[in-house]
């Protein structure tokens, strides 16, 4: 999966765009803790949502 097929499964789950890239972190991460996106996939999306300067709900928690 890549960031495009996350953001249209985002958009067809919640019928809207993602306000932000901390919006698609936290998708991606419930995603994967839910068993729905494998492991590798989400390594690969956490990273280049860090990269485009996402923050993960959870590094504050």
């Amino acid at each position: 999966m890549n960031i495009n097929e996350l953001i249209q499964d985002y958009m067809n789950e919640r019928n809207q765009y993602p306000e932000s890239v901390n919006h698609l972190l936290d998708y991606c991460q419930q995603k994967y803790i839910n068993g729905e996106l494998p492991i590798h996939d989400y390594r690969i999306l956490f990273k280049k949502l860090l990269d485009r300067g996402a923050v993960s709900a959870y590094q504050n928690a």
